[in-house]
């Protein structure tokens, strides 16, 4: 038999009418009813609960067991599976930047080649020459010479130069000094 649930103390004085209540009476006898006349069994005393948890715990257990190494394969997987991915993405972005230094090497090479199309001689003599006069003699030459000889020349003069311009050939000049020209737009 299942024993008297124990109150705490003043449980049953909070109850209507005290201690000696019909109230009271009906929820000790609540607690003190085996848990049979409910459904019908008799109720697990604690020796047997106590089993039945160890054994839900050894059924636990072997389950773990069980399932561990394809838990494991399942996380190998993925994580192969993501290393795969990461890879794809390491690739791609070499690709990218194998790209760009190829772009800033062939604007260098550009930039090299349009500064040696200037020799010094030809660039002194424009430095010593008034801005109007010096424009108007850039202005009629090809925007690649042009370009290298205003490059190697002190940027004062150079501006004096640009400033005695065209604008519209003034801006392409710039352009061009500053490696935006038509052939080389950026995105």
């Amino acid at each position: 038999m299942t024993p008297a649930p124990t109150f705490p103390r003043g449980w049953t004085t909070r109850l209507r009418g005290g201690p000696n209540c019909l109230g009271a009476l009906v929820a000790a006898a609540l607690f003190a009813c085996p848990a049979s006349a409910q459904d019908g069994r008799t109720p697990e005393s604690p020796k047997s609960r106590t089993n039945a948890d160890k054994a839900a715990e050894i059924e636990a257990s072997r389950y773990c067991a069980n399932v561990a190494p394809s838990i494991a394969e399942a996380r190998i997987a993925w994580q192969m599976k993501r290393l795969g991915e990461l890879d794809a993405e390491v690739k791609q972005r070499l690709a990218d930047l194998e790209k760009a230094e190829a772009s800033v090497q062939e604007w260098v090479a550009k930039r090299e080649a349009l500064l040696k199309a200037a020799s010094d001689d030809v660039v002194a003599i424009y430095a010593k020459m008034q801005p109007e006069n010096a424009a108007t003699q850039i202005s009629a030459m090809d925007d690649q010479t042009a370009a290298a000889i205003l490059a190697k020349l002190k940027p004062s003069a150079a501006g004096a130069i640009l400033d005695e311009m065209e604008a519209e050939r003034a801006s392409k000049l710039a352009a061009l000094l500053s490696g935006a020209s038509d052939g080389e737009k950026k995105s």
